[in-house]
């Protein structure tokens, strides 16, 4: 059977910007949920601007905790980052829907897997960016 060849390690400074890269977002994401789960007034009053019923925080809040602890676990980091790709693309497409800047949710987006292609010498041996 043969062997594939393990990925070359990540450098200290390359590892440590990816790990600072993909807290950030994840520190909000957890934020987000939290506050979605315990729907403070500013919550409720935000689902009322986005048109959503009160009654999908709760759902939205766990679904977004559960995408965000799967990136945060390395071996199902990967699965992580497409679960929330998918989560933030309807967070920019509902800001959109309703007139409101969305670069947050894209901003996000590309932390997030731009933290993880630093970190994750499997991801950057799928993309090998040369210089």
């Amino acid at each position: 059977m043969p062997s594939t060849p393990s990925p070359t390690p990540v450098p200290k400074g390359t590892l440590w910007t990816g790990r600072v890269l993909s807290a950030l977002p994840v520190l909000l994401l957890v934020f987000s949920a939290y506050t979605k789960l315990a729907q403070p007034l500013p919550v409720v009053q935000a689902f009322v601007h986005m048109g959503f019923p009160l009654s999908l925080s709760s759902g939205l809040g766990i679904l977004e905790l559960s995408c965000t602890l799967l990136y945060v676990i390395p071996r199902t980091s990967v699965l992580g980052a497409i679960l929330l790709t998918g989560y933030l693309g309807g967070a920019t497409a509902t800001t959109v829907r309703i007139g409101d800047p969305f670069y947050l949710p894209v901003l996000f987006g590309i932390m997030v897997w731009g933290g993880l292609f630093l970190r994750d010498p499997r991801l950057r041996s799928l993309i090998p960016l040369r210089s």
